[in-house]
């Protein structure tokens, strides 16, 4: 399993070759510099430690800074470890770009989904509502219903679903296929959709 991060930057839809609507998510898929490099011999395993954006020194703990310049690195603004099995190629300080991927390969994309904050069960569980207003029930439409027992257990059992904060909860999307390759402008197009809002951090995984 390797990676790099990338930001989201929108949906658009392209054509394919037999003429067909390909609905897209653009990615801005690096460029991600390595930071460190983990060995078998040092670490106990292999990976690349990536990062992605940029930020100010002032802004920096200095551990944090400390790490960037023992490595002789330029901050960035993200940091994330991809298990890489072959790690002889790359060097602290290369930059992995759009080009890492191929079109028509599938890729794995993970990441943040849109918080929408406190919701009713209707929104978060797809529940129907109530429905009638027999009996005076007039703001009854969209209740959960009942949701206790009689007096045995006489209790609410654990896992009941009720309302409550709804998404901002890490998301993986499996099996998209990369259908465009920008190199010029590190942007990749990915079938289909990718959780997250605009301009949100992803994680671009090859299985």
């Amino acid at each position: 399993m390797s990676g790099i991060l990338g930001r989201k930057l929108g949906m658009s839809s392209v054509f394919g070759e037999n003429g067909k609507r390909i609905p897209v998510t653009a990615i801005q898929a690096g460029p991600c510099k390595i930071v460190t490099i983990r060995t078998k011999e040092k670490d106990g395993y292999k990976a690349l430690q990536v990062g992605f954006g940029t930020k100010k020194e002032k802004n920096l703990n200095k551990p944090i800074l400390g790490h960037f310049k023992k490595n002789n690195v330029q901050p960035t603004a993200h940091l994330k470890e991809f298990r890489f099995d072959e790690i002889s190629e790359y060097e602290v300080g290369q930059e992995i770009k759009a080009d890492f991927f191929q079109e028509g390969e599938k890729i794995k994309v993970r990441a943040k989904s849109k918080g929408k904050g406190f919701q009713g069960v209707m929104k978060r569980h797809g529940f129907k509502g109530v429905g009638g207003t027999t009996h005076g029930q007039s703001d009854r439409l969209r209740a959960p219903g009942s949701i206790g027992q009689s007096s045995d257990p006489s209790r609410v059992l654990k896992g009941m679903r009720m309302a409550g904060r709804t998404g901002g909860k890490g998301v993986t999307i499996s099996n998209l296929e990369v259908i465009k390759v920008l190199p010029e402008e590190n942007i990749i197009l990915v079938n289909g959709s990718v959780p997250g809002s605009i301009n949100s951090i992803v994680e671009l995984i090859k299985p």
